[in-house]
């Protein structure tokens, strides 16, 4: 769910830097209050696509800290259970090493 709503918002922050862009091209060729309010309108573009970038890092934050927390809190709860998956973990790449 994460993952699909982190794509969901890059993809939404591609278009709106695109149309922004666009925009910004748009005025360039504009005379007088017309590429004023071109140039306007894409700012908000811009800042639109700076508050969801911000929010997705808000986002991604918060679910690693809970992430965090919940692995700290089970490795507390089942510290030989940690420890000996772990230890598996490490032997099987040290397998997988020893084998290349």
């Amino acid at each position: 769910m994460l993952e699909s709503n982190l794509k969901l918002i890059s993809n939404d922050i591609k278009t709106l830097i695109k149309d922004a862009q666009t925009l910004l091209q748009a005025a360039a060729a504009l005379p007088g209050e017309k590429a004023e309010e071109v140039r306007n309108r894409a700012m908000r573009l811009l800042d639109t696509a700076l508050a969801k970038a911000q929010e997705a890092q808000t986002s991604v934050l918060d679910a690693g800290k809970e992430m965090a927390v919940s692995a700290d809190d089970y490795v507390k709860e089942n510290p030989w259970r940690a420890i000996a998956t772990a230890a598996g973990v490490g032997l099987l790449v040290g397998v997988i090493l020893a084998r290349k």
